[in-house]
């Protein structure tokens, strides 16, 4: 039980070295409840864990368990201060930059005794999800599209975007845990939609944060060994030593309100209301964002991970209407918890429309467990929210891992 405390933690980018002994206390207001019954069940768990002597081991088998106990937060904590490589500049100070960290300009972080109440309630308060799920039979992609603007959903944030001859990926990810070491951390349920080695050649691919789930070294690394010729890479400002390391000799790193052109096309880095951390000494030093690609068939606008705030409103205005967007609508519950940094599915909706999008595809969800909604719920709050606000289902919608939608100028023409 206490791996599995343990493993929990690293989960959800915490770690927590915690001495245990008899003596164990905690404040029971950072716990509501929902029912009698699962109080009594962690009351049992305590008492049971640590105090019983029924269930303790002999004295050594109890040796070696603090001893796999320790050496498991010894290799975590050696990951941890190993797998961030921050790129150490000075950057100016900005609305978003103090000199030494980055920060959202419309919100804050959570407190102490949220994320406590968050981890430890987690434990009884998931969603259970299912061990597998299987995805559909993936149709071949085409090497490149010339006319019109086709998007095959991959997984989790992961989208190939194909438009004027350019192949476009976001935040890949095709291990088989978002996590800094393979055997703990949330751990997919489904396989990508496509698999790497059937990706045609890439010739851009952009990373909105560093967070594991977003930025997966082990598949950056791959396809940057797949290709002889290096795609280009864009981030935000502080990723460029960490993608270097992986192979990438030239990656772009950009301020909010910065922009590189790929091809005929011009990528921008923009705002949104996140966070960044890799590691124990890392946490806001590299900055996260949206991106608004423009192209000859319409913007197309990724959201990466994001709260709401008026960002959406502003870049509807800057940039739209958005012939597609690519938004978030999963990893949303508890909303205490949850809200700044995750939309739920009503506010990616709000932010559809703050966009002015055309078409919309919904992405984070139903891959990893991350937090405490049902694998289908983000679905199917989506749907109910579409009827309830008389927004034509058909202009957002989404896709199994495998699936595309190909659009013209002003629409889905097949799927």
């Amino acid at each position: 039980m206490r791996l599995k405390l343990c493993a929990y933690l690293i989960n959800h980018r915490f770690v927590f070295c915690i001495t245990i002994s008899k003596a164990w206390w905690f404040d029971d207001r950072l716990f509501v409840p929902k029912r009698k019954l699962r109080m009594n069940m962690m009351s049992r768990f305590f008492s049971q864990s640590f105090q019983s002597n029924r269930f303790q081991p002999t004295r050594v088998r109890a040796v070696y368990a603090k001893r796999r106990v320790l050496m498991g937060c010894a290799v975590i904590l050696s990951a941890l201060t190993a797998c961030s490589l921050v790129e150490e500049r000075d950057y100016p100070i900005s609305d978003h930059y103090d000199g030494s960290h980055f920060y959202n300009r419309d919100a804050k972080g959570n407190s102490w005794p949220a994320v406590f109440k968050f981890l430890f309630t987690s434990l009884w308060e998931k969603a259970d999800w299912p061990e597998a799920r299987a995805n559909p039979q993936a149709e071949p992609i085409p090497a490149r599209i010339t006319e019109g603007l086709r998007a095959t959903y991959i997984n989790h944030a992961t989208v190939l975007i194909q438009v004027d001859g350019l192949n476009i990926l976001t935040d890949p990810i095709w291990s088989e845990r978002a996590s800094p070491v393979t055997f703990s951390g949330p751990k997919r349920i489904r396989p990508p939609g496509v698999a790497i080695e059937d990706l045609p050649e890439i010739d851009l691919i952009i990373v909105s944060h560093n967070h594991y789930d977003h930025m997966d070294t082990a598949s950056l690394r791959a396809l940057r060994e797949r290709q002889s010729r290096e795609p280009v890479i864009v981030s935000g400002l502080g990723n460029a030593g960490l993608l270097r390391s992986l192979g990438y000799d030239n990656p772009v790193e950009l301020d909010w309100d910065e922009s590189t052109n790929v091809g005929s096309s011009k990528v921008h880095f923009v705002e949104c209301q996140h966070q960044s951390a890799r590691g124990l000494h890392d946490r806001m030093r590299t900055l996260w964002g949206s991106f608004v690609i423009e192209t000859s068939q319409g913007a197309i606008y990724f959201a990466g991970d994001t709260g709401y705030s008026p960002h959406f409103a502003d870049q509807g205005e800057r940039f739209g209407p958005f012939a597609l967007s690519i938004i978030p609508i999963g990893a949303y519950e508890p909303r205490y918890f949850m809200k700044a940094m995750h939309l739920n599915p009503a506010e990616a909706v709000a932010a559809h429309k703050d966009l002015k999008s055309e078409q919309s595809l919904g992405i984070h969800f139903g891959v990893f467990q991350l937090t405490w909604e049902s694998i289908d719920q983000p679905v199917i709050d989506l749907e109910a929210l579409l009827e309830d606000q008389s927004v034509d289902p058909s202009a957002f919608w989404v896709l199994e891992p495998g699936q595309y939608r190909a659009l013209e100028a002003k629409g889905a023409v097949g799927q």
